[in-house]
């Protein structure tokens, strides 16, 4: 992998934590993601599972991570895929099962080729199989996964077994990050502080949305980020409206905004980063309005990032907040609240979006947004404001760590201000 070697203890300490929670006489089974296929012989990069790497550190396809809790013995065995003379020539060797204990800890390392025989031997002796599955609330995909494939197998090989589900005890664990998480999420927020530096000052008329995204990723991997954390958006003009617009094919504008969602991935860790500038250089007068709409909406926002928030009651108030911006920027006025459908609130038309969501190995990370705002948690904080009719989206978006005290922006050096926009622009 491109990014550093990480400490083991890390993944020591987070298979501890799992091994807490689930239940005596029972196995815990992790498989790692598919390399997705293309078109003839093509596939797409790898992408390691995140729940098998949190608890491993191992960032190779074809392995299996088992945890057996044995009554109140536990075992942790990895599995992987082993190297041949082919694999050798054709890909580079995999991992050696040293390398394998270095990376992850665990001592117990064999071939993929042993699992079916360790399997029909332990699973006999214990009463319940723990099985992953992607159980999140934005999860769409229709696309079976190694673990879909393997719970079938198992639910075929030993019917009288009971499956529990892994998700929602991974779910509650990976919400709150360790300090070394919070570490490497820093460092790729980091990276993303320069990517955008580099970008600035090359921002003109007649730039193509693409070419910025090119700069962007030039950045990053000279950095040692694989690269985006996400499909960036890069839209310019009436595109600055379009939440999820992908294309990044146009030339940039003279008086147009240029709205860039993207964010550096480090060691699986994501970042999470949105500036809207003028492409000239310069806001105009309405632009900076709704800009400075935006930003004042941040700045209450992110102070109600602490423990004990509850998530929905911090999106009601926000709301309240960039009604009273809306009102003032024109947009509607008290009266136009007071005869709107409450199903259809007003300020949907221009701010149709949540403001925080769970940042951590996945852009939208696992955990209960229904639970309380705790310690470690780290969420972004993205207001913004949609103007369809005059071609104006402002959005803006950094990561913030929550702590005992002021919530931590882990993206505090990255610039913001309209004045410090502007000036490195024109720099």
């Amino acid at each position: 992998m491109k990014y550093n070697s990480l400490n083991k203890d890390i993944f020591n300490k987070n298979r501890a934590l799992f091994s807490q929670k689930f239940e005596k006489n029972s196995l815990a089974i992790f498989n790692s993601n598919d390399i997705m296929p293309t078109n003839a012989d093509g596939t797409m990069p790898f992408k390691q599972n995140s729940d098998l790497f949190w608890l491993s550190g191992i960032d190779q396809e074809e392995s299996v991570l088992i945890i057996v809790n044995n009554n109140s013995a536990f075992e942790e065995l990895l599995f992987l895929k082993e190297t041949n003379e082919h694999i050798a020539i054709w890909e580079g060797a995999k991992l050696s099962k040293l390398e394998a204990q270095k990376n992850s800890g665990i001592q117990k390392v064999y071939w993929l080729d042993e699992l079916e025989h360790f399997l029909k031997d332990k699973i006999s002796e214990i009463d319940n199989v723990y099985l992953n599955k992607n159980i999140h609330a934005r999860s769409s995909s229709e696309v079976q996964t190694r673990d879909d494939r393997f719970r079938n197998k198992i639910k075929n090989q030993f019917p009288n077994k009971k499956i529990k589900e892994i998700a929602p005890l991974m779910h509650k664990l990976r919400f709150i990050k360790s300090n070394l998480e919070v570490e490497l999420m820093q460092h790729a927020c980091n990276i993303t502080e320069k990517g955008l530096r580099r970008i600035l000052p090359i921002i003109k008329p007649g730039i193509m949305e693409y070419e910025i995204e090119a700069e962007l990723m030039h950045e990053f991997l000279s950095n040692r980020s694989t690269g985006f954390a996400y499909q960036p958006i890069i839209g310019s003009g009436s595109d600055s409206c379009v939440l999820h617009y992908i294309e990044n094919n146009k030339k940039c504008l003279d008086g147009d905004v240029l709205l860039m969602d993207f964010g550096a991935e480090y060691a699986n860790y994501a970042s999470d980063l949105t500036r809207t500038v003028p492409v000239n250089g310069v806001f105009s007068a309405r632009q900076r309005n709704v800009y400075n709409a935006v930003h004042r909406v941040m700045k209450q926002a992110t102070n109600m990032l602490r423990p004990g928030t509850d998530h929905k009651k911090m999106q009601q108030e926000v709301v309240k907040i960039m009604e009273g911006e809306l009102i003032t920027l024109g947009l509607f006025d008290r009266h136009d609240i007071k005869k709107q459908d409450p199903k259809n609130p007003l300020f949907k038309k221009y701010f149709m979006h949540g403001t925080s969501h769970s940042l951590g190995l996945d852009v939208h990370d696992v955990g209960d947004t229904s639970a309380p705002m705790a310690e470690g948690m780290v969420f972004t904080c993205e207001p913004g404001i949609y103007i369809r009719d005059e071609g104006i989206g402002i959005r803006l978006e950094n990561d913030i760590l929550i702590t005992k005290g002021d919530p931590n922006d882990l993206m505090k050096n990255i610039p913001i201000e309209i004045d410090e926009i502007e000036e490195l622009m024109n720099s």
